[in-house]
């Protein structure tokens, strides 16, 4: 039996709903909460969640959005779904952590690296690279955190790809997702998957 698990990145409501500070339309948030969602609680499968706390301070990155505690931070997967150990990150690579992230009345600090922590979740959550066949990738974006983690992970070891119904690039646009799912940089870490070669491996 193949032994396949799921993380969700950035799937929040500044992405996916209209008035967040980075929404688009992006076809992949229908599928998600319409199809995958469904799917995952009929069979009683559940995933890991990434989010982000993007407050400023975040040098070299403009961006301020995701802010704990406001309808923008809050997650659009379903508790009864994920698992309840969600990372919580605070720029593109999720090995970046702050002081006081995820907490909506504590100042932010600066973000740093905490690599030990971060491989310490993965271990716990996902498994060693050789207790797990495949690592799926959904959620937002393609061209950054979806991107970003799928590095992290193939540089440890893990088989990665990417379920094409359920990404989408920043812009929203389907031939700009078809040319970053099918050739470098993102193709040097992670494949694409169809959901129906998903679907039917979830089955097994």
């Amino acid at each position: 039996m193949i032994k396949v698990k799921i993380i969700s990145v950035d799937f929040q409501k500044d992405f996916t709903s209209k008035g967040g500070v980075c929404y688009k339309q992006r076809q992949s948030v229908g599928f998600i909460k319409k199809i995958l969602v469904p799917f995952l609680r009929e069979h009683k499968i559940k995933i890991a969640e990434i989010i982000s706390d993007y407050r400023q301070p975040r040098p070299g990155d403009k961006g301020d959005c995701c802010h704990p505690g406001e309808n923008g931070y809050e997650s659009e997967i379903p508790e009864d779904v994920k698992l309840k150990n969600i990372w919580i990150k605070c720029m593109n690579s999720p090995i970046w952590v702050r002081n006081n992230i995820g907490l909506a009345n504590k100042k932010p600090g600066l973000p740093y690296q905490d690599i030990n922590y971060f491989n310490k979740w993965l271990e716990t959550v996902i498994g060693k690279p050789k207790d797990v066949d495949e690592v799926i990738l959904i959620g937002l974006t393609v061209d950054c955190c979806v991107l970003c983690l799928a590095q992290e992970l193939n540089w440890r070891g893990y088989n990665v790809k990417i379920l094409e119904e359920a990404v989408d690039s920043y812009n929203g646009g389907t031939i700009e997702k078809k040319q970053i799912l099918d050739n470098p940089p993102l193709a040097n870490w992670a494949n694409k998957i169809s959901w129906k070669k998903l679907r039917s491996k979830l089955l097994e």
